[in-house]
């Protein structure tokens, strides 16, 4: 705020003197200095302001423009020794294993729902006819046979009367054993992974397609069996389709198609278990539809007369309507339960009235239950931690002593421990620690392994990774066989918080207990070691685990040589790779997607290009996009677009690369190249990449643009990427004088986050502030706007308007805005006061500017001097400065004639 009073007084004064030229104006995102803090930091900021108020100012910047302050400490980079290399070259001649060079590269193979049919009938015929384990096991070398004949795929194109694809003719008489065989195999063939990614979007894909009967009908006949993951899968489609309808009636349609799915299940012999049916309950319980519910939870019941958890969501719906009758009616049922067994239907009413805060109904309960039976219940994790929600020490107590007159075992007791005192409410995570070790001590009880882990994870959550990091220290010391994997939420909350150093520590820690580290835990450390510029660290880690003889480095290599370049060090990233060579460790596409980014030539590009073709390594998405980025780096942005035209490159990478490409078009000035770009993705029914989409919005600058801003803040689909374009594309529509789209943006924002709203409304009259042609009547069309919206105009947006004032010299404006800080309930602080006299003065405003001068305590110095430091520009030229103003410029003027002097003299 000091430095943004001083230069609009020192802009004001060259007014006066001579019509300066317009400056060039910024970006938004280097906007004025927030005054958020300024109260607390007037001194400071007034002596460095008045220091330097003859010198030309920089551009102030508006702290809610600013990334998340990174609290990484000052790191002092740390030079690599010989001797450590020295080790290194040793560790890796006297590697007793030998690895492989590099792990094989995944083929990326899916599908997207915008795919044309025959992309679904190649995956769909890929995993119906795929090979079995035997046939998996085949070298990638040897030729493919066809597995099926044209007559076969003809019968299998008409299945459903769905057209899948041509089949090819085929008249080798030679090939008939061989079709044959694979006939006999596909007939056994029966899916061994039906819960992966993969074939849980195909059974999606299907559903989407045809629907969730005929799904069912194609698989069996193609001899496929449909069990209950299979199904599991079509009921789960259903759930979250009616979920997304906006109303019930729309939505009983796929109710209606789950039941009957869970009809064929039932006929079909299959046991419908709660994890398929409870979610469906759940969602009838939600959305309130209680025939529904009585009609499916006496389906399930007959289905599976084994299942005690349906009596969960029977009382959970009871809740929900407050049908006070059916509820104690249920409870008293419990009365006459005998055995443990039965107990398992208690336990559900239990549950269901602590996750609904009923917390005399719950004790009611408790008290007419044996809490020794109800110890052994497979769901007491979950009881425990809803008697901790509720503070029942009595409760919990009264269990934990039947746990212990069982000897424990029906679970680890800690860890029950753990559930109790963890949930308790607005504890912290010392209290935690301590009611924990209490209970410990008092039932006489270790703490596992598993308790130990989690306490682990609540303390990096809280963001204490010195506390978890002593915790780890203590189960180290009482056990033996801890996991390497105990560290990871340690290591990972490292990274996340930017605590580097705490790296130290955490490995010496490891070290001194001996444990047995895993790949990715070695280049965790490393790059948090190279994070903080230890590079003779991150080399003796890498010593360590070259020692160890059991895992490949070269992801290791790379995490070092990654790091260098980060330093912009391209030396240190060619020692890595001379290291590599040295250790006969061959590099990965990871190594050659580093090196080509950072190429400084388009030699070097060609040279490592060359390398990894004579290596036999097969390019990658990531190698694809270093390529594309190194030479839109170099200018040479023809060659770019020649990476796209290589026929090697699958299908399925082709979107990604040309967002790529969009993305370094734009961010290196090709604004109508990668516009172009943009069109060809939409046109061929592609979607482009956030990042790229991003870009695009922050690049454009020409008018006109509206529609284009809007399509690609479309392409964003996950929240936050939305909210961060939506930013820039306000901040367009304010450069680009749109203030009805700017308001309508701003509502869009509110709704999704309205926090992140806030932020963006001081871009945008900082953005005014800054604009060439100060337009103020646009200002007070936002802020009108930004009211009715109902938000609350904050300090700093006003300091900006009030600001954009004196540039403009408006009396009318600076009164309008001045009467916003009391209509916003900010009173005047000396900042704002200051900036108003200023505002004032500009606009010939002397006499109101003279009485609000009275009000502005002058006992700081720099108060003084900013006070005449106006005066001086908008007063008459024989205006004479105060004592203050003529100590420090004497004070400046022999400060540089001391510089002068032994400049010379050097």
């Amino acid at each position: 705020m000091w430095k943004r009073l001083l230069e609009t007084t020192k802009q004001a004064a060259s007014f006066v003197s001579k019509p300066a030229a317009p400056a060039a104006a910024t970006p938004a995102t280097s906007a004025a200095a927030s005054a958020y803090k300024c109260d607390a930091f007037v001194a400071v900021a007034v002596a460095a302001a008045a220091s330097k108020c003859d010198d030309a100012i920089a551009d102030p910047k508006l702290s809610t423009l600013k990334k998340r302050s990174s609290k990484r400490r000052a790191a002092v980079t740390t030079a690599v020794t010989q001797a450590s290399l020295l080790r290194l070259k040793q560790a890796a001649a006297s590697k007793k294993t030998a690895l492989p060079s590099s792990l094989p590269q995944a083929h990326p193979y899916g599908l997207d729902e915008d795919d044309p049919p025959e992309a679904l009938t190649k995956v769909l015929m890929s995993v119906l006819d795929g090979p079995d384990e035997a046939e998996e096991a085949t070298p990638s070398g040897a030729p493919v046979e066809d597995s099926e004949d044209a007559g076969e795929i003809a019968t299998t194109n008409k299945i459903l009367d769905f057209e899948w694809f041509q089949a090819p003719s085929s008249k080798d008489p030679t090939l008939q054993y061989r079709r044959e065989i694979a006939r006999e195999r596909k007939k056994q063939y029966i899916f061994k992974n039906v819960e992966s990614r993969r074939y849980t979007k195909l059974m999606q894909l299907c559903a989407n397609k045809l629907g969730t009967e005929s799904t069912v009908e194609f698989f069996e006949k193609l001899g496929r069996e449909t069990g209950v993951k299979e199904f599991g899968s079509l009921i789960r489609l259903c759930l979250n389709k009616a979920r997304d309808c906006k109303d019930v009636d729309s939505a009983v349609e796929y109710i209606y198609r789950a039941y009957h799915l869970f009809e064929t299940m039932r006929d079909k012999g299959l046991t419908i278990e709660q994890d398929i049916y409870g979610p469906f309950l759940l969602y009838l319980v939600d959305v309130g539809l209680s025939e529904e519910f009585e009609m499916f939870t006496a389906f399930f019941k007959n289905s599976n007369p084994q299942s005690s958890r349906i009596a969960y969501y029977e009382m959970l719906h009871c809740i929900r309507v407050q049908d006070e009758l059916k509820i104690q009616e249920l409870c008293h049922s419990v009365e006459d339960y005998n055995e443990e067994a039965h107990y398992d239907i208690a336990e559900s009413y239990m549950l269901a009235f602590a996750e609904s805060g009923r917390k005399e109904d719950l004790i009611a309960l408790l008290d007419l239950l044996d809490l020794t039976k109800v110890s052994g219940s497979k769901y007491i994790s979950n009881i425990f931690k809803s008697l901790g929600r509720l503070e029942l020490d009595n409760y919990a107590e009264k269990l934990l002593q039947g746990m212990s007159s069982k000897g424990c075992a029906y679970g680890d007791i800690s860890s029950i421990i753990l559930d109790y005192v963890a949930n308790i409410p607005n504890v912290l995570v010392e209290d935690m620690l301590v009611a924990f070790h209490k209970w410990i001590e008092k039932f006489e009880v270790a703490p596992s392994i598993t308790a130990y882990d989690k306490i682990i994870s609540l303390c990096c959550n809280s963001s204490k990774i010195s506390l978890a990091l002593d915790v780890a220290d203590r189960m180290c010391k009482s056990s033996s066989n801890v996991p390497i994997e105990s560290f990871h939420p340690i290591i990972y909350a490292c990274e996340q918080s930017d605590d580097f150093h705490t790296a130290r520590a955490m490995y010496d820690l490891i070290r001194h207990h001996n444990l047995k580290l895993k790949s990715e835990t070695f280049r965790s450390m490393i790059s948090l070691f190279v994070k903080m510029k230890d590079f003779e660290g991150a080399y003796n880690i890498l010593a360590d685990a070259e020692e160890s003889g059991e895992i490949s480095t070269v992801s290791l290599y790379n995490a070092i040589m990654l790091g260098y370049y980060r330093e912009k060090n391209q030396s240190g990233a060619q020692m890595v790779m001379y290291q590599m060579q040295i250790a006969g460790v061959k590099p990965d596409s990871e190594t050659f997607g580093y090196l080509i980014a950072n190429c400084e030539s388009e030699e070097n590009i060609s040279k490592y290009l060359d390398q990894l073709r004579q290596d036999g390594i097969q390019m990658t998405k990531h190698l694809y996009m270093s390529l594309i980025n190194a030479y839109s780096r170099l200018g040479n942005f023809e060659m770019a677009k020649q990476v796209l035209l290589g026929e090697e490159i699958p299908r399925k990478l082709l979107s990604d690369i040309k967002s790529a490409l969009v993305f370094a078009l734009a961010s290196n000035g090709q604004i109508l190249d990668a516009l172009c770009m943009y069109d060809d993705i939409k046109q061929s029914g592609g979607s482009l990449e956030p990042k790229a989409a991003i870009a695009l919005i922050e690049h454009i600058r020409t008018e006109g643009e509206l529609d284009r801003m809007h399509q690609l803040l479309d392409e964003l689909n996950d929240s936050s990427s939305w909210i961060e374009g939506c930013g820039r594309v306000v901040l367009y529509c304010v450069q680009n004088n749109y203030p009805d789209a700017a308001i309508d943006l701003l509502k869009q924002l509110k709704e999704k986050d309205e926090m992140s709203t806030y932020m963006v409304v001081d871009q945008v009259f900082g953005q005014i502030w800054e604009m060439e042609i100060t337009n103020l009547d646009l200002g007070m069309v936002l802020l009108h706007g930004v009211k009715d919206l109902g938000l609350n105009v904050s300090r700093t947006s006003l300091d900006f308007l009030l600001s954009a004032c004196v540039k403009l010299k408006s009396s009318r404006h600076t009164q309008q805005i001045w009467s916003e800080y009391e209509s916003a309930g900010l009173s005047p602080n000396v900042l704002t006061s200051l900036r108003m006299y200023q505002a004032l003065l500009s606009s010939g405003g002397r006499k109101a500017a003279k009485k609000l001068l009275k009000n502005i305590s002058k006992e700081d110095e720099h108060v003084r001097y900013i006070i005449d430091a106006c005066r001086m520009t908008y007063y008459s030229e024989d205006f004479k400065p105060s004592a203050t103003v003529r100590s420090r410029s004497k004070n400046k003027a022999s400060s540089k004639q001391r510089a002068t002097s032994e400049g010379t003299e050097g």
